[in-house]
This record gives structure tokens, sequence and C-alpha cells, in this order.
């Protein structure tokens, strides 16, 4: 399971400053309109408006969000 998620443009590169720990974490960096973590939790109606704009913003941008993958540690020589 993914311990971070980013936002990556059309071109394959990592955007920095919009990063979490939920794609709906960073999707709340990226929406234009600032949304509350609660209510998007509890109410469809308002995650129905979110997910359309979000929607909107990474087509329009050309943008994905996408898992960050772990690197894995190379162990030193001794």
């Amino acid at each position: 399971m993914p311990v971070a998620w980013t936002v990556k443009d059309s071109k394959g590169e990592v955007l920095p400053g919009f990063s979490g720990g939920s794609p709906r974490e960073v999707g709340r960096k990226v929406a234009r309109t600032r949304y509350d973590a609660f209510r998007l939790e509890v109410s469809p109606s308002y995650r129905e408006l979110f997910d359309r704009e979000l929607k909107s913003v990474l087509e329009r941008e050309g943008w994905q969000i996408v898992p960050l993958k772990r690197r894995t540690r190379v162990p030193r020589p001794a």
C-alpha cells in the first residue's frame, strides 16, 4: 500500500508541493476551492462537488494523482 501520493504532470514530472497521505488529501491541495476534510468524509453531495472540480483541474492541467513508489535502500558496504 502506498505511503504517499503526489501529482505528476503530462511529462511525468512530479510537481513539488502536491504530496499527501491519500489521493483525497492531495486533491484538496490541487482544487482551487478550499474543501473541508471532515465534510468530504461524511457528505456524498459535498464529495461529488469536490470530485467534479478536481477532475476538471486535473484534465485542464494534464495532471494525475499517483502513488509515490518506495525507494529501496541499498545497503552500504561496511
